[in-house]
């Protein structure tokens, strides 16, 4: 198979789509103005190919902050694209439309992935599409976009989840799941006075959470938000664990990117040696794939934000670029399988 990149700062997606040929699965990332206008314009230029689209910005080895970006597939690709509506009340009322493309594509663990854009109640949307996923074990990909709408073969939605489902005719696929952060210390915590529909974390071992964070951390209020970057919290999910970024402050509570319960276990993480991270999971995916025909990822907006911050994101998408046609979004959350994550890495391999 074949992944084109294509872009164009100013949001020309005529010069972004410039050189797309017979594509079989096409990726739109796109701005908040243009974004619907984008869609039609490129429903019109390839009619009738499988595509999904979400605002936000993409990459390869340039990054694209407010124009848009083009994916495509090509060359030994069999797709399907569609939506689940109504993530917010009952996505599973639309998982008929994912078992039937899953059937026609007739997707396989060793070749077939599913690329998902939403707009929100991610971790609902994953445990829906997963149900039928985990039939064939096909492994999952995607993230969050902004502004609540995504697209689906040329029309937006909005309160919905779309989807691609991509079958590599040549060759096998992968998706990994890259962390940067560890425990720190010894801090874990068991959650309280929680609010599941606000993503409200209350109390740390019964005392306030803002409070918890500051003291342990000790910086001010108002640094809080800037800190998750090198301190978000784990959330304990069997053997793994789950990145809790911080959105804001409420009050002695503090508000975040995903869903915290009462009796979660939490760890308070901290940033890594990312260079060095970055360098084994290139190193693994090279082992796993002496012959790299793509790799798509999906990187975290706080990942990003920090990379900037540290002057290496040219570096990382560099490095990345050396695995051969590398090119992805950045998200407000990230999916890996059934597990709705922040602050990491997912992507796809494929041979």
């Amino acid at each position: 198979m074949k992944q084109f990149f294509g872009m164009s700062q100013h949001g020309d997606l005529k010069e972004a789509a410039r050189g797309v040929t017979r594509p079989q699965f096409i990726m739109l990332l796109s701005n908040g103005d243009q974004f619907e206008a984008h869609v039609k314009e490129l429903e019109a230029l390839f009619p009738g190919v499988p595509s999904i689209g979400c605002i936000g910005m993409s990459y390869d080895t340039r990054v694209v902050e407010k124009g848009v970006g083009v994916i495509a597939f090509s060359e030994g690709v069999s797709a399907a694209a569609n939506v689940l509506e109504e993530v917010s009340v009952m996505p599973v009322k639309y998982i008929d439309r994912l078992e039937r493309d899953v059937k026609a594509v007739g997707g396989t663990e060793r070749d077939t992935v599913c690329i998902d854009f939403c707009t929100g109640n991610d971790a609902c949307v994953l445990t829906t599409i997963y149900s039928v996923l985990k039939r064939r074990n096909i492994s999952l990909v995607g993230g969050t976009g902004d502004a609540g709408k995504v697209s689906a073969n040329g029309r937006v939605y909005e309160d919905a989840v779309v989807y691609g489902i991509i079958k590599n005719q040549n060759g096998r696929v992968k998706a990994y799941k890259e962390n940067i952060y560890h425990q720190m210390q010894n801090h874990r915590f068991i959650a309280s006075g929680t609010d599941k529909t606000k993503y409200i974390l209350g109390t740390l071992n019964g005392r306030p959470a803002r409070q918890v964070y500051q003291d342990i951390l000790k910086i001010s209020e108002k640094d809080i938000t800037t800190q998750t970057f090198k301190n978000p919290f784990g959330k304990l999910n069997g053997d793994d664990t789950c990145i809790v970024s911080i959105k804001e402050v409420q009050g002695d509570a503090l508000c975040c990117f995903r869903q915290v319960n009462d009796s979660d276990v939490l760890l308070l993480l901290e940033l890594g040696d990312y260079r060095a991270i970055v360098k084994n999971t290139i190193g693994k995916i090279k082992h796993d794939f002496p012959n790299i025909s793509a790799v798509f990822s999906v990187n975290c907006l706080f990942r990003y934000l920090l990379f900037t911050q540290e002057h290496y994101m040219q570096e990382y998408l560099n490095e990345m670029s050396a695995l051969g046609r590398h090119a992805g979004f950045v998200g407000y959350g990230e999916h890996y399988n059934n597990r709705f994550v922040n602050q990491s890495m997912t992507c796809v391999v494929f041979e």
